[in-house]
């Protein structure tokens, strides 16, 4: 369907008029921090003083459960029923941030003061996650006000902790499994494939850090008195993770791969390009499986990363072998990895090769998920995007990183659909963190035609009720 033009134009004077940035600048105000104490103090002045009145304009019943289970999390639903005939979305967004780093922003420019130069509007959380949630919110409201309805049901779930792994919110959403039961999901978060391409993805990687340690004695020995008699452990750790990936990125351990990829995935990656824009890094096209394209290394395939890697002291180096070495290692993988164990897999490989001596820690761990691309819901919102803006949106299965969206579509069974209004360049978890003005006009306009076409339509257009992953 297409968005009606007065819908849309309100939509486009709410930002051009200022009334976005108005809302924006007084939500970046609050130093929602939620790695520090006064950023949980500030976090539930968000939650009781923006998002509770929010959820009311809404005409939503709320639930406050301020540090669910005497927990770091604290969690907020709103929900607004219209009728048992009509469909129900949920929706979802983070009211934390990361630190706001406050010395490194140019310009002697606050995280916390909302400032605009042509197309960017600074400020933490602008595009993570502050930003996309008012968007989403926004759409809503301006939808309310010009139909006098939704035409769905609406339930809308604010966590307060994503940005420390969003703890308890797989068990506080299946507790309140019944609260949070919809038919769909549309959230945004996260970046599009880039600022000209509207982008729907479908899910994320997961990820698994461990650690490999060399502990072989307790100091340093002369390495003239000594090379060629001693284990040396840096020499030792670099063979062993040599055994785990190439030097050239290749995986070598077929436990720590994804057996395929569905040909669903394969499909709408073939033709992914990812963009190039200025500051970024070239792509190598040596790295990693090139017998797959960029697109599918990214987003279909896994990647083992070493993210620290030391032994001795490599600012003042003495002539001495060291006594231990340590590195830190990450598996980012998409859906259909098997996970189990992955930690006496490592071990076990290692012992096989030699390295018995190199003992394996695992220490975080998310999990991957995405929605099929060959659901019907995908069509249905690329149908959405594609009539409000003329622009064919890009589709993928997951995005690179990783959200919690193994609790939307595993716990509670949801078709998963995440529509970002931001972009790869936008700095987040970065000094000079900001959102483009262009961006968010579009976005909500996006938003305004998702909205829409669901109140629209409703079920008749005979779209599934659950997700099919793959």
């Amino acid at each position: 369907m297409t968005l009606p033009q007065e819908i849309s134009s309100i939509a486009e004077a709410y930002v051009s008029d200022g009334q976005l940035f108005e809302e924006l600048k007084r939500l970046v105000s609050y130093r929602t921090e939620s790695a520090t104490a006064a950023g949980r103090i500030a976090l539930k002045a968000y939650l009781e003083d923006v998002l509770v009145p929010a959820l009311a304009e809404l005409g939503c019943d709320t639930e406050l459960h301020p540090r669910w289970n005497g927990g770091a999390n604290s969690f907020l639903i709103g929900t607004r029923f219209e009728s048992e005939e009509l469909p129900t979305v949920l929706c979802y967004g983070h009211a934390d941030v990361v630190g706001g780093q406050d010395d490194g922003w140019d310009d002697d420019r606050s995280p916390w003061v909302l400032d605009a130069d042509g197309d960017r509007w600074y400020g933490r959380g602008t595009a993570d996650n502050k930003g996309q949630h008012l968007i989403n919110l926004a759409a809503l409201r301006i939808l309310l006000e010009s139909n006098g309805r939704l035409g769905f049901n609406l339930k809308f779930l604010f966590e307060c902790g994503e940005e420390i792994g969003s703890p308890s919110l797989d068990e506080f959403s299946s507790v309140n499994k019944d609260k949070l039961a919809a038919d769909i999901f549309i959230a945004s978060d996260g970046p599009r494939l880039s600022a000209e391409s509207p982008t729907i993805f479908l899910g994320s990687r997961g990820g698994i850090t461990f650690e490999l340690d060399v502990n072989l004695r307790s100091g340093s020995y002369h390495s003239g008195n000594w090379g060629g008699l001693l284990r040396n452990p840096g020499t030792t750790l670099a063979a062993a993770i040599g055994t785990l990936v190439d030097g050239h990125g290749r995986i070598l351990l077929p436990e720590l791969l994804p057996t395929t990829i569905p040909e669903s995935v394969q499909t709408a990656l073939s033709n992914i390009a990812i963009p190039h824009t200025p500051g970024d890094p070239h792509i190598d096209t040596d790295w990693a499986d090139t017998g797959l394209t960029p697109a599918e290394r990214l987003y279909g395939w896994n990647a083992l990363e070493v993210l620290a890697l030391g032994s001795g002291d490599i600012e003042a180096p003495i002539h001495a072998i060291p006594g231990s070495a340590r590195a830190i290692l990450q598996l980012r993988f998409v859906a259909g990895t098997p996970t189990d164990g992955v930690e006496a897999t490592i071990q076990a490989h290692l012992d096989r090769h030699g390295f018995e001596m190199v003992r394996v820690r695992q220490t975080t761990f998310f999990p991957a998920s995405r929605l099929d691309p060959a659901n019907p819901w995908v069509e249905w919102a690329r149908r959405s995007i594609h009539g409000t803006t003329g622009i064919q949106p890009t589709v993928l299965p997951n995005i690179g990183g990783s959200l919690p969206n193994h609790v939307f579509e595993g716990v509670l069974g949801l078709p998963t659909l995440w529509i970002p209004h931001s972009y790869p360049g936008c700095r987040q978890h970065a000094p000079n963190e900001h959102m483009l003005a262009s961006i968010a006009s579009q976005g909500l306009k996006i938003a305004c035609g998702l909205f829409y076409d669901l109140g629209q339509t409703g079920v008749n257009v005979e779209l599934p009720l659950s997700a099919t992953t793959a």
